[in-house]
């Protein structure tokens, strides 16, 4: 559900730094929100800090947001913790497979581009549209 940012609460955090926030705001800016942040019932920040910063860096008026029913101190910080450990990053070799792959799909091989016109061409001819 849509939050307006300015109703958001933030308390007391374990992460100080909120770090380089650009990045991440290019990112919300190009495929938008991926991840919702999560306040409790009474807009109460639990996880999601960095998100939000974000999109106050954007000029965002509303954040997408999921209320979570803990309601007591200990429940938020610990969920604030769990989401900010378990993840992990990818390895050297996952990072070089991505590249390749998004380099092949953006710069496709002179075959592939010939067949994708016969293809569009024959489309138009025969007024096929794309389902």
């Amino acid at each position: 559900m849509q939050v307006p940012i300015k109703d958001i609460i933030v308390k007391r955090r374990i992460r100080k730094e909120v770090g380089d926030i650009e990045p991440l705001a290019e990112s919300l800016k190009r495929y938008g929100q991926i991840s919702p942040i999560v306040i409790n019932k009474k807009n109460i920040l639990i996880a999601g800090g960095r998100r939000l910063e974000a999109a106050k860096y954007l000029g965002w008026r509303t954040i997408n947001a999921i209320i979570s029913e803990s309601s007591n101190e200990l429940a938020r910080l610990e969920l604030e913790v769990e989401e900010n450990t378990q993840r992990r990053d990818f390895t050297m070799e996952e990072i070089a497979e991505a590249s390749k792959r998004i380099y092949r799909l953006r710069n496709p091989g002179l075959f592939s581009r010939i067949l994708k016109s016969i293809i569009r061409f024959f489309k138009w001819l025969f007024k096929i549209e794309d389902s």
